[in-house]
């Protein structure tokens, strides 16, 4: 926790993970995947964790979920070098699988300094594993999604608005939900235009 909140920017939470051994995944990852995007961003996105993709280039959501994203964001009239796009846990768990309560845990700190950096006026939480860890709620993500919440720590001097969205890995496997996350990339996109 004091390491990351030490972190005064991006390249210095970066920095800082870079040293940090209290993660077991990145032992087995093969890159540091922390944020893709403009550091003073209106918009952030926090996903789960790196897949492969991710894993390999650095950057968060860069495969075939990452496509949908960007087209997601097109839809609404954004664009990804917009947006500020990150995850719960900034390394590659092996086989893709969902990461443990203890590794989002340890990262937990670096991704709330990094939500604090960046003062997004929106933050979207994409999946149920994401919206859990960072607004605390343990309902499923169909339960979660088409609501506001508020997220707010310590340093920060106001509650951001946040709220979920499916991954979407999960609307790629499930194409007849893609219709409610048009309406929730509406929603967030009214809320960031002041409505």
């Amino acid at each position: 926790m004091d390491l990351a909140g030490q972190a005064k920017s991006v390249d210095d939470l970066r920095d800082a993970l870079m040293g940090f051994e209290g993660c077991a995944l990145k032992k087995t990852a093969t890159n540091l995947v922390l944020s893709d995007g403009p550091v003073d961003a209106k918009l952030m996105f926090v996903g789960e964790a790196p897949g492969a993709d991710e894993d390999r280039q650095g950057v968060p959501f860069v495969g075939p979920s990452g496509k949908l994203l960007n087209a997601m964001l097109e839809s609404v009239g954004l664009k990804r070098e917009d947006v500020l796009i990150s995850n719960t846990v900034f390394w590659r768990p092996p086989g893709n699988r969902t990461p443990t309560t203890q590794e989002s845990a340890v990262c937990h700190p670096f991704i709330e300094r990094l939500v604090e950096i960046v003062d997004p006026e929106v933050l979207v939480c994409v999946g149920a594993p994401a919206a859990h860890t960072m607004l605390g709620q343990t309902q499923g993500i169909s339960r979660l999604r088409g609501k506001w919440f508020e997220f707010q720590t310590t340093r920060l001097s106001h509650p951001i608005d946040a709220t979920a969205l499916f991954h979407p890995a999960y609307l790629l496997r499930t194409p007849i939900k893609k219709r409610d996350a048009w309406a929730d990339m509406r929603m967030i996109a009214k809320k960031l235009s002041g409505g």
